[in-house]
């Protein structure tokens, strides 16, 4: 329970007047689902994948009743959600990363997620994060609309029909790939297919019909192209077209960009080629596919495609070729558009941070020289109660506890594909991985950046307390590589910046300690 002093205070103190509030319910239940032709009972949202996109307006306020109905067994049966991007200012309570901002969302039990979007807008997602289970289908985006957008004269259209989701789908349900992962291969499970918008194929599966994109020639399209993946990242591109990246950076034109797990691209289609069908692709990279040794038989990265259609064109699969890119996105070249320059300037930052990445003990990952576990008690609850030092919390919660306004900077020169995710922020990424070169004037800015070959530097500033970074391989975070970062932990607790939690949140622990003492393991 949390402390007396601490208040339930009403949403409707931080969300303006003529906000408006956008209601779903989201039943997350089991179901057959075969998006590669593949029948398997998977964890789903409304009874679909991807979980249905939703929408909304920047300066809303979501209201979101998660309704856990899950029953399988062979699938965790608990469930939190996270809002990927969103800034949770005051509300981190609706985070969703269970262990560290909530209990889970015990089976047969509801739970209201509700917050005010603020000035955010753009493209973002929504995934089960607890354990792996998002890879068993709960996943899904969240599109925030502006209608001021500054770019909004470079495209004519930008809805539903333009958001593009890239996924890695298992044949095999998370929790057994995640025992076999640790327990006998010590290797990340390679998926079986990759699917754009929620369809793919897998070596000797049925052809299942590709995704469409239905296009008019001569207009413009504002593609969000989103990877909901688990782990890989997807190389995408459009046969015959350029793109041009947007949103929080300067407009850049590029012919391929790699899209990291976690991570969202806008991208503006010009549809001016002659009327047709083109292929959009996005092998992936991450795992071994079947024409490697040792790799999973199923995977072939070459079918991980779907359609562009111009209207006239047949109702035929494309046969453009595929063209080596020339233009590549070269992450380092992104720019941000609005108040360039990362905090602090060229000044050295107040906090420096090293996050060392490494394997101790195989297959577990540390940063810093520990294994993240997940703690039986919120992180988020254990700062309500009192915790406010380093010694409150244990050593394998990985707790950093940041001061309040000031300007943090995080370098990580481990080696690998590891996309990291900081909850709460956008940053600068003042050094990209792999590069020399620092750049404080106009960096890229984003919330999840690849560690793709060391030396990746990024910075932000402290003033959201909240808490969490991790990598955004779900695999790689069940084995511990993830940092918990408690941020003005005393402003969480009271004054004007204080934690606002909802009346439920506090009965999830007592609701989900009682169902796993009959059922420990989900």
């Amino acid at each position: 329970m949390l402390p007396a002093s601490f208040l339930l205070i009403s949403l409707s103190l931080v969300g303006s007047a003529l906000s408006k509030v956008v209601k779903r319910d989201l039943i997350v239940a089991n179901a057959q689902s075969a998006p590669d032709g593949f029948p398997r009972v998977a964890a789903l949202v409304n009874g679909q994948f991807p979980a249905p996109v939703i929408t909304a307006q920047k300066g809303d306020i979501l209201s979101l009743n998660v309704k856990n109905r899950l029953t399988d067994p062979t699938i965790r049966r608990s469930t939190s959600i996270h809002w990927h991007g969103l800034f949770q200012h005051r509300t981190a309570a609706n985070d969703g990363p269970a262990f560290v901002t909530q209990c889970p969302i015990a089976p047969g039990h509801d739970f209201l997620y509700q917050f005010p979007l603020n000035d955010q807008a753009g493209t973002y997602w929504y995934h089960s994060h607890l354990s792996t289970q998002y890879c068993d289908g709960i996943r899904g985006p969240l599109i925030i609309y502006d209608p001021d957008d500054p770019l909004k004269y470079l495209y004519d259209v930008d809805d539903e029909s333009t958001v593009i989701t890239l996924a890695d789908w298992y044949h095999t349900p998370a929790p057994a790939l995640t025992q076999t992962f640790i327990n006998v291969t010590h290797a990340v499970p390679t998926p079986d297919s990759g699917l754009i918008n929620g369809a793919g194929r897998f070596i000797g599966g049925p052809a299942v019909p590709f995704s469409i994109v239905n296009v008019q020639a001569g207009k413009r399209y504002r593609l969000r192209v989103i990877n909901i993946g688990c782990r890989p990242f997807h190389s995408f591109s459009i046969d015959g077209h350029k793109l041009t990246i947007i949103v929080l950076h300067e407009p850049l034109e590029v012919d391929e960009f790699d899209i990291f797990a976690a991570q969202r691209y806008s991208a503006i289609l010009h549809a001016d080629q002659p009327v047709g069908n083109y292929w959009i692709r996005a092998p992936l990279t991450g795992g071994t596919p079947a024409n490697q040794p040792n790799g999973n038989p199923n995977l072939d990265v070459t079918l991980i495609k779907a359609i562009l259609r111009y209207a006239g064109a047949p109702n035929e699969e494309p046969t453009t070729p595929v063209v080596n890119a020339t233009n590549p996105l070269v992450e380092q070249n992104l720019h941000a558009l609005i108040n360039p320059g990362a905090p602090g300037g060229s000044d050295p930052a107040d906090v420096p941070l090293t996050l060392q990445i490494s394997v101790p003990n195989a297959p577990f990952f540390a940063i810093n020289g520990v294994t993240f576990q997940p703690p039986s008690m919120p992180v988020l609850l254990q700062i309500l109660s009192g915790a406010s030092q380093p010694t409150d919390f244990l050593p394998s919660e990985n707790v950093i506890l940041l001061p309040r306004n000031k300007t943090i900077e995080i370098s990580i020169p481990g080696g690998g594909a590891h996309p990291f995710h900081l909850h709460g922020h956008v940053f600068d990424v003042i050094r990209t991985s792999g590069s020399n070169v620092t750049n404080f004037v106009n960096p890229p800015r984003r919330d999840v950046v690849a560690v793709n070959g060391g030396n990746m530097t990024f910075r932000f500033r402290t003033d959201n307390p909240g808490m969490f970074s991790t990598c955004h391989i779900d695999w790689h975070l069940e084995v511990g590589l993830a940092v918990v970062m408690g941020e003005a932990v005393q402003d969480a607790v009271e004054g004007p910046q204080s934690q606002i939690i909802p009346p439920a949140w506090d009965k999830l622990c007592p609701i989900y300690n009682a169902f796993c003492a009959i059922r420990p393991s989900f």
